[in-house]
């Protein structure tokens, strides 16, 4: 630890170590940088051949696979076309015609092999493609092949296909899967299908007309012989390093049917299953895999590519790729020694940088030790004779000199010093308790003037309510009254007309029920409303129908985004005028239909929002994208009886009673604007609040739940 603040305090201190730092630090800098690219690219660079190498393996093996499927094809051909054969066949001689065909089928490698006589058989034949047409089957094919036209491909034959065959085939071609790391999850146990080479051969008379068809399949199935000999034509001896093989394997889907992948030592590893992203790849998208992919057990330089059946469906997948861990063992073993090298080198360019800067340092180094010495008391000290005739020699007999002058100049400063230390002393004492007076007086002065501030409001506010109070509530109640009176006088008349009374008695409660919040916001303590539980969304949806009217007056839009599935608990129709409040506000700062000469492309627009609250309450957000408020009003905008309102249409107490309402309730209320661009005004609720009475209580409420 004494050692690395050391080695800090002399960088920090040493010209030399600072100056040497700049000379290192391009070394130490761009060598790393080189090396890292160096690396990077060789790394790179490798796996761009080994994935080359690959693609041509692939291409190979696919090209193995198209030769092996046409060569069956040619067998069938050969036969057809052999006189021994047609005479044969022509002469009903059947013995003969089997014989030949169960020699080439033992000779061939076929799994099956059969004559189909079309002059017999034509409506059986019909028939079975009629079925295989509803199928949607192979009907092409076999069509084709009536037609004249030998075929070869790939098929996909189910269990009770083989079974019609031949119940050997069936159970020969049952595998048991094994669970695969990194396969897609399956709860398939067995694959009981199998994959077959088909190869239909037309055999026509002297008139051209098919008489006969050579139906002859291939098993790939633990097909080892075919998937061997793909591998020895695409990874011949030598191809590839010592330690690595090449494996080429045939899956059905994503199962291994067919392979020289080994699952351990002896063991092919049939019935494992493709990895995830190599299925969805080539399976999913019909693209071909030229990558690294984990292959049963270890990573291999992998390529894919889908196989396809004789309809154009994607069926299995070819593979072709041998194991990596030789080449990437050998990538690193050639990173190490570039590491290795460029260390080295950097060693030797910090070594020579060190004993050059030693020999070129050395006078700055004693003229520090001079300028440290003088620091410390020791004005004697002198830099002295160097034996340089450069640069830093001149210098340092200048440096002597300056450092004579210096300790002249400085006896005179300290004396002029003696003087002046008393006399700021003591004005600075002085200034010090005037300026801790002066913070003090304007301390006082704004807390009074706020204070005299908010007693002017809530006294106004609280007369002005009263007074309103008194002067709605009389005719409420005598309009309440005389509505009494009709009902009971219309009697049975009032029928027709009973929703209507019905919502001007609701109407007129709801004015009595506004003048009762008006009071409430004078006089908080007398008041806490009906609490009951609230969906916010419908509330949202139930206040805008209150402001449609206001469509005839304003253009404008109205866009909602309800996400909120949180239900809270407040008085509803509090929390309504809020919304209402905050919703005429939003409307009026948009453009009146009276004031355009024509309808402009883009309308006044209104967006509503409600989101869940950290999962303890309700966000509310109301955008316009009216005139919005400039910043010197936004700190005024609660206060009452402020207003940005034309005069006329508006009396500046709607956002000071909301702003009230939702405090009370542990909410919190909030604006911003820009200035032409509109405004947001965003409403917090909690799912359970309790009425706060005092806006500390409101302030530590947020804490907690913020």
């Amino acid at each position: 630890m004494n050692y690395l603040l050391k080695f800090h305090n002399a960088i920090h201190n040493k010209v030399r170590y600072k100056l040497l730092l700049l000379v290192l630090f391009p070394i130490v800098l761009i060598m790393p940088v080189a090396l890292a690219l160096a690396i990077n690219w060789g790394k790179n660079f490798t796996y761009q051949q080994l994935f080359l190498k690959v693609n041509t393996d692939l291409a190979v093996s696919h090209d193995g696979f198209m030769r092996i499927q046409q060569g069956y094809l040619n067998q069938l051909k050969n036969l057809a076309e052999s006189y021994q054969f047609y005479i044969a066949l022509k002469s009903g001689n059947k013995a003969s015609v089997l014989a030949q065909v169960e020699a080439l089928k033992k000779r061939g490698g076929y799994s099956f092999l059969r004559v189909i006589d079309t002059t017999k058989k034509t409506e059986l034949l019909k028939q079975q493609v009629q079925q295989q047409v509803q199928k949607q089957r192979h009907s092409s094919f076999l069509i084709s092949a009536l037609q004249g036209k030998p075929k070869v491909g790939v098929e996909i034959y189910s269990s009770d296909d083989l079974q019609q065959i031949s119940q050997a085939l069936k159970k020969q071609v049952e595998l048991p899967l094994i669970k695969t790391p990194r396969a897609r999850l399956s709860k398939q146990t067995l694959e009981d299908r199998a994959m077959v080479i088909h190869a239909l051969f037309p055999i026509k008379n002297e008139t051209g007309e098919v008489v006969a068809l050579l139906d002859g399949g291939v098993l790939l199935n633990d097909n080892f012989q075919f998937v061997d000999a793909i591998r020895d034509l695409a990874y011949a001896e030598g191809s590839l390093p010592e330690g690595s093989f090449g494996t080429v394997t045939v899956f059905l889907d994503d199962v291994r049917i067919s392979t020289n992948v080994p699952l351990k030592k002896g063991e092919r590893a049939l019935g494992t299953r493709v990895s995830n992203e190599v299925r969805s790849k080539v399976l999913d998208q019909g693209e071909i895999w030229i990558d690294r992919a984990f292959v049963v057990n270890d990573w291999y330089i992998s390529s894919y590519e889908p196989i396809l059946d004789i309809d154009g469906n994607r069926v299995g997948m070819l593979y072709a790729g041998f194991l990596e861990k030789p080449f990437r063992d050998e990538l690193w073993k050639a990173l190490v020694v570039l590491v290795l090298m460029f260390l080295s080198l950097m060693l030797l360019s910090a070594w020579a940088a060190i004993r050059g800067a030693k020999k070129i340092f050395k006078p700055i180094e004693r003229m520090s030790d001079v300028v440290h010495a003088t620091q410390q008391g020791d004005s004697k000290q002198r830099v002295g004779f160097i034996q340089s005739t450069d640069e830093l020699g001149t210098l340092s007999h200048e440096f002597d000199d300056m450092l004579d002058q210096l300790q002249q100049r400085s006896k005179e400063i300290q004396n002029w010093a003696d003087s002046l230390e008393d006399k700021v002393e003591k004005r600075t004492q002085e200034l010090k308790k005037k300026n801790q007076a002066l913070q003090n007086s304007i301390q006082l002065l704004r807390q009074t003037r706020q204070q005299l501030v908010v007693a002017e409001k809530l006294a106004a506010l609280g007369e002005l309510t009263a007074g309103v109070a008194h002067e709605i509530n009389n005719p409420t109640a005598v309009m309440l009254g005389n509505l009494d009176i009709i009902i009971d006088e219309l009697g049975d008349k009032a029928a027709p007309i009973k929703n209507e009374l019905d919502l001007i008695i609701q109407q007129i409660y709801r004015i009595k029920d506004i003048i009762n919040r008006l009071l409430q916001y004078a006089q908080v303590d007398e008041y806490a409303g009906d609490i009951t539980t609230v969906d916010i969304n419908y509330l949202v949806k139930d206040s805008l129908k209150l402001i449609n009217h206001m469509q005839n007056d304003y253009l404008y839009e109205v866009k909602t985004d309800l996400r909120s599935s949180i239900s809270i608990k407040v008085n509803s129709q509090e929390l309504q005028q809020v919304i209402v409040n905050l919703l005429v506000n939003a409307i009026h700062a948009l453009p009146k239909i009276s004031d355009v000469s024509e309808i402009p492309k883009n309308k006044g627009k209104i967006i509503i929002k409600t989101t869940n609250w950290n999962n303890k309450g309700i966000e509310l957000s109301i955008t316009d994208n009216g005139n919005g408020i400039k910043q010197e009003h936004l700190k005024h905008i609660f206060d009452p009886f402020f207003s940005t309102k034309q005069q006329g249409e508006g009396t500046g107490l709607g956002l000071s009673i909301s702003y009230s309402l939702v405090h009370r309730y542990g909410g919190y209320i909030t604006v911003e604007s820009e200035l032409g661009k509109g405004t947001c005004f965003k409403v917090w609720m909690l799912s359970e609040p309790k009425i706060m009475e005092d806006d500390e209580a409101i302030a530590e409420q947020l804490k907690t739940i913020s």
